[in-house]
């Protein structure tokens, strides 16, 4: 099994850097930033943008993988964010992983532009999704959809990962765990009701099994955001219990958040510090 920690884009890189750094000595196997314009709760936080945040974390790490939480078509064009990948998988010398996801409602529509309903973001995720990969590993690309085009998209010089970068596909539902299965290197998930530990699991449980018979045998990385229902570094026993019974449903990626100082995953740094050297260790 293999562990995760989300850094949230929201300090001055002169805080933010020394969070980047330990957790590449702390052993984590990859180090993630959440990308969106803002997120729930922290309208009034700062925010930093996340493709500058992760080229600077490339810099001051120099073993961990730097992955997306997740991006989405909600405010990106895959050609554009081709450039960026390119850049980031470049600077980290090939240890960028893309999260992808669907897009929420909460910075949906902050630029302009329709609310799409549930299955109109699904389906221009896919769209986007499709047109990334061929952009990831063809130059000069034409493409007209429904929701994005590109115009002899030229993508010289290619990403320093063989095809492609990893694109970890995001899916709660179950269409998007259908594409996920069918599409993505990686499956990463929130789970669905997240009344208690109890229903997030039952919810995890159905489509751990769903995905299972998707893949009729096949292996696929799942990576899970394992926050959901409870903060697991709210202290070392209960990461030990979320991470026990996500390995049991075949969970092979586990992600956490880096503890803040207060409101949304508030924690100590100190209980991170236990996690990552002694919990971690054993789990693996």
């Amino acid at each position: 099994m293999r562990f995760g920690i989300a850094i949230l884009p929201e300090y001055r890189w002169q805080d933010a850097a020394r969070r980047w750094r330990q957790a590449d000595e702390y052993g984590f196997d990859h180090a993630w930033t959440y990308d969106h314009l803002t997120w729930s709760g922290l309208q009034d936080s700062p925010w930093f943008g996340t493709t500058p945040t992760l080229t600077a974390a490339a810099t001051v790490t120099s073993r961990i993988k730097l992955g997306t939480f997740v991006t989405s078509p909600n405010f990106r064009h895959p050609l554009a964010l081709t450039r960026d990948i390119l850049a980031i998988d470049d600077v980290s010398d090939g240890r960028f992983l893309c999260g992808i996801g669907a897009g929420g409602s909460l910075d949906a529509t902050i630029q302009g532009g329709p609310d799409l309903t549930p299955r109109q973001r699904q389906d221009r995720y896919e769209e986007f999704v499709t047109l990334l990969d061929t952009l990831l590993t063809t130059d000069g690309v034409d493409f007209k959809g429904e929701y994005y085009e590109t115009r002899n998209g030229r993508t010289l010089p290619g990403c320093v990962q063989q095809p492609r970068v990893p694109l970890i596909l995001a899916g709660n539902g179950p269409r998007s765990v259908r594409f996920a299965a069918k599409h993505g290197d990686g499956w990463m998930t929130t789970g669905g009701d997240k009344t208690s530990l109890d229903t997030w699991f039952a919810s995890l449980t159905d489509l751990s099994h769903r995905l299972d018979d998707l893949l009729e045998g096949r292996h696929l990385d799942r990576y899970l955001s394992m926050d959901s229902a409870q903060y697991a570094v709210s202290s070392p026993a209960a990461f030990e219990e979320i991470a026990a019974r996500a390995a049991a449903l075949g969970f092979t990626d586990l992600i956490t958040h880096w503890p803040r100082a207060e409101g949304v995953y508030s924690g100590s740094e100190d209980v991170l510090a236990q996690i990552a050297t002694e919990v971690i260790p054993r789990l693996r």
